[in-house]
């Protein structure tokens, strides 16, 4: 594969990974490549970073696939180093010489990276078949455990001082980051000879998550939701202000007879000009009400860390919760409370199911019995959900009625368009009485607040 054929098709690859390059920026980083020595791998490293990536949150993914398109080494090409353990030599020479790796730091890290991959080559392969073959970075950790050297490394490390201190906290800190460095090591150059037999536009495809900000709530795992995290508090903020200023600009504020009499005066008297007084300043009340079933349970977990959020940042916020009957779930978000306890709290102690099974219809009918006043003429109605009914009546006259009563409302779905009114999704007969738009990640979300304005 050429050069250009390789730059072609790295910068490919990170567009199909969700990083935006565009034409210029590809042009930009092949015109980079003019600049510097191709031999140093660093550089071309740095060149491509500084000319494709533009947020933090993508360095990760544009890394991985780097790796991939410009290895560091083929299979073949690496051998025998000095220092570096026999082909021979025994899982506990081979433990023992990565516990000294580990003890060496960031100082060693090239020559970690170099023992990762003879311990790929050497424990990494399984055959898979006549002239076929499997690489697994599981074998290789089992092989060599490398969690279970931390006892040896901190004897050493210690050397007879006192354990507990801040020097054990301090040692630990550096094995576990070694280890973690290792880890990344054996798992790089497993795709890379995955890649070297797969073809690395296949593995590409796999080997890379999508960015945070465009990660799919429906697919989000547990982590991923904790890293979300961080992202909920800004959008807060900016919900809250996109919504105030919309309700300032929907009304004016009391005539100011003293600004317009004085003004009359440059027209005889003539009061041309009126001037208004601005409305007064208040933070607006919020509605939520959202689908808490297991069929969107990643995205109803992420809404309710918005919901965490926006107490914060609105006058008042009244939260429900609903699979096939609703109930009010705002007591279980008070300022001060941690998070994770309220939502194991919620799902412990909140009457939210009757049968089971999601009905929007019936969910709607009884949240207007019984909650009907908590949306007036200053409240904005956001409702969180995929619009997936069961087949059940969708009591569309309630919801026109609920709306109707609300200064605004707004439907967020995480499902693709392509899917709604597939199946029992009943999407666009609910969108002809509240706007609805598609939220399946951070980016749309930042991208609905930001039309708000």
């Amino acid at each position: 594969m050429s050069l250009v054929d390789r730059h072609v098709g790295f910068v490919h690859a990170l567009r199909e990974a969700g990083l935006p390059v565009s034409l210029a920026e590809g042009l930009d980083a092949a015109r980079a490549l003019r600049v510097i020595d191709l031999a140093e791998r660093g550089s071309l490293r740095a060149a491509y970073a500084a000319t494709l990536v533009k947020r933090p949150g993508h360095r990760a993914a544009f890394d991985v696939l780097f790796d991939l398109w410009f290895p560091p080494a083929t299979t073949g090409l690496y051998g025998e180093r000095p220092g570096e353990p026999r082909e021979t030599a025994g899982r506990d020479e081979l433990r023992a010489h990565l516990a000294r790796l580990l003890m060496g730091g960031a100082d060693a890290d090239a020559e970690l990276r170099g023992f990762a991959r003879a311990m790929v080559e050497r424990f990494g392969r399984q055959e898979a078949g006549p002239g076929r073959q499997n690489w697994f970075s599981y074998s290789v950790l089992r092989a060599l455990s490398p969690e279970t050297l931390m006892a040896g490394i901190l004897r050493e490390v210690l050397a007879g001082r006192e354990r507990g201190g801040l020097a054990e906290k301090s040692a630990r800190q550096w094995v576990n980051d070694g280890i973690r460095r290792f880890e990344e090591a054996v798992a790089a150059d497993v795709r890379r000879r995955i890649a070297e037999d797969s073809g690395v536009e296949r593995i590409a495809r796999s080997a890379v998550r999508p960015p945070l900000d465009q990660l799919d709530f429906l697919r989000a795992t547990r982590g991923d939701l904790a890293r979300l995290r961080r992202e909920v508090h800004p959008l807060a903020r900016r919900l809250a202000a996109r919504l105030t200023i919309r309700q300032r600009r929907g009304r004016r504020g009391r005539l100011d007879f003293r600004r317009t009499m004085r003004a009359s005066l440059q027209t005889g008297g003539v009061p041309l000009t009126t001037h208004f007084r601005p409305p007064r300043p208040h933070r607006p009340e919020l509605v939520i009400l959202c689908d808490t079933s297991d069929s969107v349970s990643s995205f109803a977990h992420f809404t309710l860390l918005l919901t965490y959020a926006l107490r914060e940042q609105f006058a008042k916020v009244r939260a429900f919760g609903f699979v096939d009957t609703v109930d009010e779930i705002s007591r279980f978000f008070q300022p001060g409370v941690d998070v994770v306890d309220a939502m194991t709290r919620l799902a412990e102690e909140a009457d939210m199911v009757r049968f089971g099974r999601t009905d929007y219809g019936h969910a709607l009918e009884r949240f207007a019995e019984r909650y009907g006043d908590a949306i007036g003429p200053k409240t904005s109605l956001l409702i969180l959900g995929d619009a997936r009914s069961n087949y059940r009546p969708p009591a569309l006259d309630v919801l026109g009625s609920l709306a109707g009563r609300a200064r605004h409302a707004y439907w967020l779905n995480p499902e693709p368009r392509r899917q709604w009114d597939t199946g029992d999704s009943v999407a666009s007969a609910y969108a002809t009485v509240v706007p609805m738009s598609e939220c399946r990640n951070v980016a749309q979300l930042t991208a609905f607040i930001e039309r708000l304005g």
